[in-house]
């Protein structure tokens, strides 16, 4: 039986730039605890597509998970920015409570 990963990357295969199955593929590898794979693909996504936001919270959430909070960090910071371009303020909020709570130094 194909996984749902197989699909996603079978699926980026035909169609290397298509964002929202770079999103999807990601998404899948967070629910398997694949973080590096998803780090890398949302890597790729935020190089192609304009987030909103909820990319960066994801790939912080991604980098903190495979061990580097300086890269989890930085990926909340600019989820902030692009939260508040985009006019999701109670995104870039949380975003914000988590630096503060969780990246204390």
């Amino acid at each position: 039986m194909t996984s749902r990963i197989d699909v996603f990357r079978i699926m980026l295969e035909g169609d290397p730039g298509n964002t929202a199955v770079m999103f999807g593929l990601a998404k899948e590898y967070e629910k398997a605890g694949r973080f590096d794979e998803m780090i890398e693909v949302l890597t790729e996504y935020l190089q192609r597509d304009d987030d909103e936001g909820n990319a960066y919270g994801m790939l912080a959430s991604a980098y903190e998970k495979a061990g580097n909070r300086e890269a989890a960090r930085r990926a909340y910071a600019r989820g902030i920015e692009v939260a508040a371009a985009h006019g999701h303020p109670s995104m870039a909020e949380d975003y914000r409570m988590t630096l503060e709570t969780e990246f204390e130094d």
